[in-house]
């Protein structure tokens, strides 16, 4: 990928330097493109090769690229060889740079990118990801919706490089909560909402409840009775928890549905309450396990008191914890899946909670523990509905439909539509969904709905709107002419700069399978439109000359078809009109 062109740099570069090609590979870089000058196709960087050779001495990078490049080529890839700021520049044939990144986006389809020599040696890993992760009965908070799509994209990506990818939603479904769920239930519960809505009546009998917990001892210690009940495996207690389990699953996976996401495992913590027993054993028996005066059992990890080390893993009364339970499904899932990799993706409030649990594998003598990871990520604040503080992912969803068909009504451009709810959806969710992934994953930032809405600059309506539009122009003017092309009608500076654009997609996918970061992948798709926004200002298909209108469409057709790659790796559905 690359198309070739990197491989065949590499192999000149080789002779001269007496390198073996795969070592030059990820040293040779797409030039990033330029508004302002026609650019290179290719760099390397001779700081990269200077690492490779391990030369200390690290002679002037400026003298040392003006030399290589005096020993190289041009031959029939290669059209022209200068040099930058310590770099040996490449450009490509013209015309078999505009063949061969065509022909190379048609054939590979979804694949194109991901067939590249970057990723060659890839080994296929077993990966499991666990995201989203909401607690039952209480606020789907806007925490759980980013774990939710930036978990959705991370097995997308790793999906789509070849590996196999498990995908766990663990549910918050066991706790004092499901004390107070099972009194609650029992005083103010209707089995008809409960069937009908089970989040939101479970939810609101659980605030009900809380109320009523406060203020009458008499509650409170129902409630406390009814877990205890859970705990020891009465029959009865446990066929209404399962009931609130199902019917919460049921939803969740009709909510997710909209959203495009799915897993393989809806696991929960209920599933380790008997293993987390286990767990405590197994640490007493190292002797790392302590009791302290109030009956707590804990794990000091420094092993010299350090407050701040010190993890609880035990209540007094002998139940487990969040932690606990956590060792006991890394242990149990280790089992399962025999994963090379388990990632976790949660806020960074609980970076130390994993730092902790990971440490505690380790003492416990899981050398696995290392295949462990938690990608972290910031706060949004101030996402509200019309209705107020987000409650549940589906008023997150009806909100974004509602302001979208608001939206949609008021510009000139809109097209009639078969469907005008669910275009509005995925337009509305690609505008979010870009919103949170612009930054770093780690950064908090403040929610915006009129900055997520808006038609123009770098937004998620604005990629859905660039992908109708070629699709439109496709529907239009495509039967006649997408055969074959004349490369010679793609010379024009902008068809070079969107077919230097499409040469970098490899390495944005590879940057961002090495960080988890979709910043590299929505900046590249947001350039890619603004791309083909200004191509389509100038380069007519409508009224050329066929040659030149076939062309045209081919370049067209490639760029729609590698935006709707990078949008779906993203967790969004390309909308074909709007």
């Amino acid at each position: 990928m690359a198309c070739g062109f990197r491989r065949s740099i590499a192999c000149q570069l080789s002779r001269v330097l007496d390198l073996p090609p795969e070592n030059l590979i990820k040293s040779i870089s797409a030039v990033p493109i330029s508004r302002k000058e026609e650019v290179a196709d290719f760099q390397l960087s001779v700081d990269s090769l200077l690492e490779n050779n391990n030369d200390r001495s690290r002679p002037d990078t400026q003298v040392q690229a003006r030399k290589l490049a005096e020993k190289l080529k041009c031959d029939s890839v290669v059209s022209e060889i200068s040099t930058g700021q310590g770099t040996v520049n490449f450009k490509i044939n013209r015309e078999l740079l505009t063949k061969t990144v065509l022909q190379q986006v048609i054939k590979d389809g979804s694949k194109y990118g991901l067939k590249s020599e970057l990723f060659s040696g890839l080994p296929q890993k077993k990966i499991v990801v666990e995201f989203s992760s909401p607690n039952v009965a209480k606020k789907f908070h806007v925490g759980h919706l980013r774990s939710t799509i930036i978990g959705n994209f991370i097995a997308n990506l790793k999906e789509a490089l070849g590996h196999q990818v498990t995908r766990i939603n663990y549910l918050g479904d066991w706790g004092m909560q499901f004390g107070l769920l099972g009194t609650g239930f029992q005083l103010f519960g209707y089995e008809e909402k409960l069937q009908s809505s089970p989040l939101q009546h479970l939810f609101e009998v659980y605030v009900q409840v809380n109320k009523e917990a406060a203020d009458d001892k008499n509650v409170a210690k129902s409630a406390h009775e009814f877990f205890q009940r859970l705990e020891l495996g009465d029959t009865q207690a446990l066929a209404l928890w399962r009931k609130f389990r199902d019917l919460s699953i049921e939803e969740y996976v009709r909510v997710y549905k909209r959203l495009g996401v799915h897993f393989d495992e809806y696991s929960g913590e209920s599933f380790y309450r008997e293993k987390s027993q286990e767990v405590l054993k197994l640490l007493d028996s190292k002797g790392l396990l302590q009791k302290t005066i109030k009956g707590t059992a804990i794990v000091d990890l420094s092993g010299n008191g350090d407050p701040s080390s010190i993890c609880t893993l035990m209540r007094s009364d002998g139940t487990s914890l969040y932690a606990t339970r956590d060792l006991a499904a890394a242990i149990d899932r280790m089992d399962k899946y025999n994963f090379d990799t388990m990632i976790y993706v949660t806020d960074k409030g609980q970076k130390k909670h994993f730092q902790q649990v990971f440490q505690m594998l380790q003492i416990m003598g899981y050398d696995w523990a290392e295949r462990c990871q938690h990608v972290p990520f910031g706060v949004v604040q101030g996402m509200k509905t019309r209705k107020g503080d987000v409650t549940f992912l589906e008023d997150v969803l009806n909100e974004i439909r509602l302001r979208m068909l608001q939206n949609m009504a008021s510009l000139k451009t809109t097209k009639v539509l078969e469907n005008p709810q669910e275009t509005a959806e995925r337009v509305g969710l690609a505008a979010l969904i870009i919103q949170d992934f612009k930054g770093l994953l780690l950064s908090d930032y403040q929610f915006s709905w009129d900055r997520v809405f808006q038609s123009r600059g770098d937004t998620g309506v604005f990629l859905q709107y660039t992908h109708a539009r070629l699709h439109s122009l496709e529907e239009t003017f495509g039967c006649g002419y997408l055969n074959d092309f004349n490369t010679a009608c793609l010379q024009e500076p902008q068809s070079v700069s969107i077919l230097q654009h499409l040469l970098r997609f490899d390495e944005v996918l590879y940057r961002s399978s090495q960080d988890l970061q979709p910043r590299h992948i929505v900046s590249y798709l947001l350039t890619l439109s603004h791309l083909a926004g200004m191509a389509h200002k100038t380069l007519y298909v409508k009224d050329s000359p066929p040659e030149v209108a076939g062309a045209r469409l081919h370049l067209f057709r490639a760029v729609r078809s590698v935006l709707a790659n990078g949008m779906k790796l993203l967790g969004i559905t390309p909308v074909c009109r709007m």
